[in-house]
C-alpha cells in the first residue's frame, strides 16, 4: 500500500466533455506528487474518453475504467475500491480543485484510522461568476452537510465502516456523513483553505435531491414527521408553480 498521507483521487463522470480537462488538469497542477488519480466514466457516448485516455496515455498514475453503473454512487464505491491511497477525495467532472489543495489536505491530516478531512468550497454559476464561498462545521452535521467535494476519507474508514448506499440517487453523501458524524470512532479534520471548486446546476441543485435530504433529515430524527410532510408539500407546490 502506498505511504501514510499519500493520497487517492476518485473521480466519478458521463459525458463531460466540456468540463472534464478542466478537472483532470486541476489534479494534475498539484505541487504535491504523492497521489493516483482513478477515472470511474459510466460508459459516456461523447468524447469524454478521448481526453481522459489522452491524459492517461502522458501521466502513468491516472488509471481509468468506463462501464454502465447504477448511478453516481455506485460509480464512487466502484473507485474507492479501487483505491491504493491512504486518504480518498472524490472530484465530479464538472468540478476542480485549489492548487494547494492536497498539500492542505496531507498537512491537516492527523493520522488517525477513521478520519474526514475537509475543508471550504467556493461556489460558480453556470456563466462563470462566483455565487459564494462556504464552509459548513461538521458541528452542524444534522441541520447542513459539510462540502463534500472538498472531503478526504481515509481507505481504512470506507473499508471498516461502509460506503455509499444506493438507496438514494443524489444526497447519499449525506447520508454517509450524518452515519459517520454519530460514529464515535470517526475524527473530523477542518481545513480553514479553499479545498475545491464547485459548479451549480448538477443533480444536487435538483427538487429530487432536496427532497431526498428531507427523507434523510426524517430518517435520523433531525425533523419531526409533521415537519417532513410540511417541507414535502411545500417543495412540490413550489415545483408545480415554477
Amino acid at each position: 500500500s502506498r505511504g501514510l498521507g499519500d493520497v487517492y483521487k476518485r473521480q466519478v463522470c458521463y459525458n463531460s466533455a466540456k468540463t472534464i480537462e478542466r478537472t483532470i488538469k486541476s489534479v494534475l497542477d498539484q505541487p504535491c506528487d504523492s497521489w493516483e488519480y482513478i477515472i470511474v466514466d459510466g460508459k459516456s457516448t461523447d468524447n469524454t474518453l478521448e481526453i481522459v485516455n489522452a491524459y492517461a496515455k502522458k501521466e502513468n498514475r491516472i488509471r481509468v475504467i468506463s462501464e454502465p453503473d447504477h448511478g453516481i454512487y455506485d460509480a464512487m464505491n466502484k473507485g474507492i475500491e479501487m483505491a491504493q491511497g491512504t486518504l480518498i477525495g472524490m472530484v465530479n467532472s464538472d468540478d476542480y480543485y485549489e492548487k494547494d489543495a492536497l498539500q492542505s489536505i496531507q498537512e491537516a491530516y492527523k493520522g488517525s484510522d477513521y478520519e474526514i478531512v475537509y475543508g471550504m468550497q467556493r461556489n460558480w454559476s453556470a456563466d462563470g461568476r462566483i455565487m459564494s464561498i462556504i464552509f459548513n462545521h461538521h458541528d452542524f452535521m444534522e441541520q447542513t452537510m459539510i462540502c463534500h467535494p472538498t472531503c478526504f476519507i481515509t481507505k481504512k474508514l470506507y473499508a471498516e465502516i461502509g460506503m455509499y448506499s444506493l438507496q438514494y440517487k443524489s444526497s447519499s453523501d449525506y447520508d454517509f456523513m450524518i452515519r459517520m458524524h454519530r460514529d464515535n470512532r470517526v475524527v473530523f479534520t477542518p481545513v480553514y483553505k479553499i479545498i475545491s471548486n464547485f459548479a451549480y446546476g448538477g443533480m444536487s441543485d435538483s427538487v429530487e435531491a432536496h427532497l431526498e435530504t428531507f427523507k434523510i433529515w426524517r430518517k435520523y430524527g433531525c425533523i419531526s414527521k409533521k415537519r417532513y410532510w410540511m417541507i414535502v408539500l411545500s417543495t412540490r407546490i413550489k415545483q408545480i408553480i415554477h
